[in-house]
């Protein structure tokens, strides 16, 4: 726990410098928009198949296939019961990392039970036009019956670890507890198991799955493609979306510490800023951009973006352009300002090329090529 406190402090001080380019307006002529799907209900979660096809959940509680251009228009069966409504319902999706050997699909959703909802995670193998094999692996503790801030993302890191990111449910001090999934980010092993070295596996009044906690709302995760390390952002209130990168145990300071302010009155949150123990993001945003969706560009249709950083924003209505020197920002663009709709997911194709699913009732899949 000492080398733990020291990479905290560490850590604090640095986030102390967190800077904020101004942001400039992008040169939306170095691309083109291609409509890959449309009719698409409130996408929400983007994942590529090996054999080019994609799986695009719906927030309503479906589960579709895009092959060829074409989105199928039978959803797929056999997902568990989802109680969508509000914020929530079928959420993020992802691969195992070794997808082509065992087939196991990852996803997101929000169920009910004691309580009221939250969000689970499930994975199970597509066979045809239906899942088979279904095993649910967390399910988060204690529901509750607010309709808001499920997350959730999912993500797979290098040694083949499951992080999911979870919000505080709209009740802003369960983010700071450690008997409490919400605000928390979770590590599992691909089947459900949690890893021993979990950073609070000995902790006897905390849950073992918490891997980090004093998250608002996360709802964009991406792996550093150079570092491995994990990185998020999460919404803020009024101003105060943060982006973040992952260290077991870090309490990222939500309620506590926030650079945004309560919606309308615009007063202040908690104690301020900033925090002894309590970990800085590495960039904000204020005003609020509303985040949702992140990918790191690691194709090679636009070479001058390699490396770059990019976030959907459904507030705007834009695609932010992070640009990085080590871990720090260095320049923000934007492009595509109020043309396509709210940018809920964004994601970097096998083929090379910047996909971003558009959140409304009858949203689609976009990719952007170059002229």
């Amino acid at each position: 726990m000492g080398h733990l406190f020291a990479v905290l402090m560490l850590l604090l001080i640095q986030g102390c410098n967190a800077q904020q380019p101004e942001p400039l307006k992008g040169d939306d002529n170095l691309f083109k928009v291609v409509t890959v799907a449309e009719n698409l209900q409130h996408p929400w979660g983007l994942a590529f198949l090996p054999d080019g096809r994609m799986l695009v959940t719906e927030r309503p509680g479906r589960l579709r296939i895009i092959e060829h251009g074409q989105l199928d228009p039978q959803p797929l069966s056999g997902l568990p019961e989802i109680a969508a409504g509000g914020q929530g319902g079928l959420l993020d999706i992802t691969l195992h990392p070794k997808y082509s050997d065992n087939g196991w699909i990852y996803f997101s959703y929000v169920g009910a039970g004691k309580g009221g909802k939250g969000t689970e995670v499930a994975r199970a193998r597509l066979d045809g036009h239906r899942l088979k094999e279904l095993q649910i692996l967390f399910r988060l503790y204690p529901k509750s019956g607010t309709q808001r801030h499920f997350g959730s993302r999912l993500l797979f890191d290098r040694e083949g670890y499951l992080y999911i990111t979870l919000g505080d449910r709209g009740d802003r001090p369960r983010a700071q507890r450690l008997d409490d999934h919400a605000g928390s980010m979770i590590r599992l092993h691909d089947d459900g198991s949690v890893p021993r070295d979990n950073p609070f596996v000995s902790h006897k009044n905390a849950l073992p799955e918490i891997y980090s906690y004093g998250h608002r709302n996360p709802q964009g995760i991406a792996l550093h493609p150079q570092t491995g390390d994990v990185w998020i952002h999460e919404h803020g209130p009024q101003g105060g979306d943060e982006l973040n990168i992952i260290h077991p145990g870090g309490n990222y300071g939500w309620p506590v510490i926030t650079y945004g302010v309560n919606y309308g009155t615009a007063t202040k949150i908690g104690e301020g800023t900033h925090k002894e123990g309590m970990l800085q993001p590495l960039y904000y945003w204020a005003p609020s951009i509303a985040p949702s969706g992140m990918s790191f560009y690691t194709g090679d249709r636009f070479p001058q973006w390699r490396g770059n950083l990019f976030v959907g924003s459904l507030k705007f209505q834009q695609l932010v352009r992070l640009e990085l020197k080590g871990d720090e920002i260095v320049r923000e663009e934007r492009f595509l300002t109020h043309r396509l709709g709210r940018i809920r997911k964004v994601a970097t194709g096998r083929d090379g090329y910047l996909y971003l699913l558009i959140d409304a009732p009858n949203g689609s899949l976009v990719r952007l090529e170059p002229k």
